[in-house]
């Protein structure tokens, strides 16, 4: 007979709370943050200030799913107890290359601190660093060393030389792809970190050592004199960190063993997981982006040394569409968002009459204006009539101004509709594109509004469909697009006004997939008749999507977007820039600006767009008026 000690009306605990109370708190014993936040969610793990957020476990929990979740939970713990974001970035490379590579092994050396002081933390550590790689057999059928990331390869090899752990099977071959150029290069500068890992600034003067062996380094050298005079009070924090860690090492061995005491109940109950269960598909932490960024979303790490072909595929695109606004939204509801955003739009009444005068004046004075002069026909020439006064027989004479074709013009705006441009993100795109809209009509500007998300979280029909079909490898894109058209070119604006509404709804946004979005965009704007076209998007970074990723390369919707970029931008017509909410998107564009809220349109913009109009293309070739025979 089992007895209770519940209270009689009190709901029955779920069976992974305690679980989830011993990872919290074990995670603020390593990271000695009592107040540190820690909450589990079906989302991407994130780190976030004195916020940690994990994967919600399973509900058919095994001891390996259990590690992985710990694994997850002690790298971000060792991030905040070993980092100092500040010193990071101050000491950081400017190349994206030597940065990717430069945040891959910080973050391997606050873990190999960890590993080394603990046994359970190297366990989980390198459970979660499996699962990470092994994830789809993403990088297990890499073969090509353009594939394989350099930056997880040398983040590798230095947690072999910290901790003489080997790397973990599913990454394999990442390290061996590199391991011989690496080591030929920086063999020696791997085996001197080790003495510094407690240091890290001594540590970070290694990284860079490695960095210049590696070709990687940039000009920008550390600067001596700083470091001089900051170098005692630095020994000094690092001794004390040192000690505190010592201090609550114990702590930290017996909050994890109480966390597997906790466990091992629910690990009884079942000794299997279904293959897409949520631990399958548990996507990459966030310390692998720029986890030192309070509020920023998980976005993957660029890869300069990735292959650029366009071999990209997409499993179906039998539930892919693309929609009207109002199909989407009856009228009444559209009309209650769009007095939503007004709301929002009410301080920056006067910003659209001041911009749209502004660029006004400068599309006018960027006018290439010219007269034809000896015409037979056209507007009197006042300039010749005294001639014709002083001599009645000479005829008149007339002249023809030139036509300029700054106005047969259409403006593309494409804005990125997902999930983590929720919130103020993208309220401030749909003030970009309401106040950019307005303002372009007014200069006899046509433009076309669209927006781009998927219908469905994790795949939705497509990757149902994969899975009918056994899970074929290499699947390519594996979620139901959705393309939005806000307002076509040739409708006036006050009647798609209200549409732009539509962003402020609940559930419309959801993953971004932009290759394929700025490859549909494009080709709307090639068959428009327009002799000038130029695209707008209006973005918060990189593709995202969880249920392609597990599937595919890690690299693989990014790669996709900078070949259609490049495309776009060597190839095409179209004239492209970009707009980032908050995130800086130069890496992928060449015309790019950020922007941090609406206010800043009235100036930034305004300069990037007459920017654009300065470059005017060559006026249209005309046949030549015939000229009056002098005689």
């Amino acid at each position: 007979m089992s007895i209770s000690n519940r209270k009689p009306g009190e709901k029955k605990e779920a069976p992974a709370e305690p679980l989830k109370r011993s990872i919290a708190g074990c995670m603020k014993a390593i990271a000695r943050k009592q107040d540190l936040e820690v909450t589990f969610a079906s989302d991407r793990p994130a780190l976030m200030g004195d916020k940690a957020r994990l994967p919600e476990p399973p509900r058919r929990l095994t001891p390996h799913d259990v590690a992985i979740l710990r694994g997850n939970a002690d790298s971000m713990a060792l991030r905040l107890a070993c980092h100092d974001a500040t010193l990071h970035r101050r000491l950081a490379p400017e190349g994206q290359a030597a940065r990717a590579v430069f945040d891959a092994v910080e973050q391997a050396r606050v873990e190999s601190i960890g590993s080394r002081r603990m046994s359970g933390v190297a366990s989980n550590i390198s459970a979660m660093l499996e699962d990470r790689y092994h994830r789809g057999g993403k990088y297990e059928e890499i073969t090509d060393r353009a594939d394989a990331p350099l930056e997880d390869a040398v983040a590798l090899m230095v947690r072999e030389r910290l901790t003489g752990q080997k790397p973990p099977p599913a990454a394999t071959k990442i390290v061996n792809l590199w391991r011989d150029f690496v080591e030929d290069r920086a063999g020696h500068d791997l085996d001197s970190l080790l003495k510094n890992i407690e240091s890290q600034r001594d540590f970070a003067r290694g990284i860079r050592e490695i960095l210049s062996s590696l070709d990687m380094a940039d000009e920008a050298a550390f600067n001596e004199e700083d470091e001089e005079n900051e170098e005692e009070n630095e020994s000094e924090q690092d001794q004390q960190q040192a000690e505190g860690e010592s201090g609550q090492e114990a702590q930290g061995d017996q909050a994890e063993v109480e966390a597997g005491e906790d466990s091992s109940d629910e690990m009884e109950e079942g000794t299997a997981e279904d293959a897409d269960g949520p631990s399958g598909e548990m996507p990459d932490e966030a310390d692998e982006a720029d986890a030192d960024e309070a509020g920023e979303s998980w976005r993957p790490p660029s890869r300069s040394n990735e292959a650029r072909g366009p071999d990209y595929k997409a499993f179906t695109h039998k539930f892919d569409e693309v929609v009207h606004a109002e199909d989407l939204c009856d009228s009444d509801e559209l009309t209650r968002l769009r007095a939503y955003l007004d709301k929002q739009l009410a301080h920056l009444q006067g910003v659209v009459g001041r911009l749209a005068n502004r660029l006004q004046r400068r599309l006018l004075a960027q006018q290439n204006r010219a007269w034809e002069f000896d015409l037979e026909e056209g507007i009197l020439d006042p300039a010749r009539l005294p001639r014709v006064v002083m001599d009645p027989f000479q005829p008149l004479t007339f002249k023809h101004e030139q036509d300029t074709n700054f106005r047969d013009t259409v403006v593309t705006l494409l804005l990125d509709n997902s999930g983590s441009m929720r919130g103020r993100p993208i309220t401030v795109a749909a003030t970009c594109a309401d106040i950019l809209a307005r303002t372009l009509e007014r200069c006899g500007v046509k433009v076309e509004i669209l927006g781009f998300t998927t219908r469905a979280w994790k795949g939705g029909q497509s990757r149902e469909m994969w899975l009918q079909n056994a899970k074929p490898a290499n699947p390519g894109r594996l979620n139901d697009l959705r393309h939005i058209i806000y307002k076509s070119a040739d409708a006036p604006w006050r009647r798609a006004r209200k549409n732009l509404g539509l962003m402020m709804r609940e559930g419309l946004l959801k993953e971004n997939i932009d290759g394929e979005a700025l490859d549909w965009a494009h080709k709307r704007l090639l068959s428009r008749p327009e002799q000038r076209r130029i695209m707008m998007v209006i973005s918060d970074g990189a593709p995202v999507d969880d249920s392609t990723l597990s599937v595919n390369p890690g690299n693989y919707l990014e790669r996709h977007l900078r070949y259609i970029i490049d495309e776009i931008e060597t190839r095409s017509p179209v004239e492209l820039i970009a707009i980032g909410i908050g995130h800086d998107v130069t890496r992928y564009y060449r015309r790019a600006v950020t922007i941090v809220d609406a206010e800043e349109l009235g100036g930034v913009m305004t300069e990037k767009l007459a920017e654009l109009f300065e470059e005017n293309p060559p006026l249209p070739s005309r046949a030549p008026r015939r000229r009056r025979a002098v005689a």
